[in-house]
């Protein structure tokens, strides 16, 4: 318990930290192409090892079309935690020629249940939770961004 409690002040530094962290990501267009059209987001693109691990915890919002993409730069499993993220999430496992294998929709805020990607993997893109199903993004959609070979 004593541990605990003098971690907290620490903790309480560390926050804003991270989150100039955060402020100083890329952020970068992202299409998708769906069965009813293009859907075009705007993504914070997490590359480091730092990055990836922070993603999108501590947030307590996302916008519309704005979500985070974490490249893994090579395809594996891949997974997931929504520990000290506030809101509900979309994640799309993203395979390296740019298609989507899987989509984790609603999944739970706080919670350190592991979220697996099911196959390896080249990247996971988090939007708001119910975008995916909103804008009619589904498994076997084609995304395009720099981090992926188009065929």
């Amino acid at each position: 318990m004593l541990l605990a409690l003098a971690a907290l002040p620490a903790a309480t530094v560390l926050i804003p930290a991270l989150r100039s962290a955060a402020a100083a990501m890329t952020v970068e267009p992202m299409e998708i192409a769906t069965k009813s059209g293009v859907v075009v987001l705007e993504v914070e693109v997490a590359q480091t090892d730092a990055e990836r691990t922070t993603g999108l915890m501590y947030r307590k919002s996302l916008p519309d079309h704005h979500g985070m993409l974490f490249d893994f730069q090579v395809d594996q499993p891949v997974y997931m935690w929504m520990k000290n993220t506030y809101i509900p999430l979309d994640m799309l496992f993203i395979r390296s020629d740019g298609t989507i294998a899987r989509i984790a929709t609603m999944t739970t805020p706080l919670s350190t249940e592991t979220i697996a990607s099911g196959e390896p993997v080249r990247a996971v893109v988090e939007i708001a939770g119910g975008t995916a199903k909103k804008l009619g993004i589904a498994p076997g959609d084609m995304v395009a961004h720099r981090v992926f070979k188009q065929k």
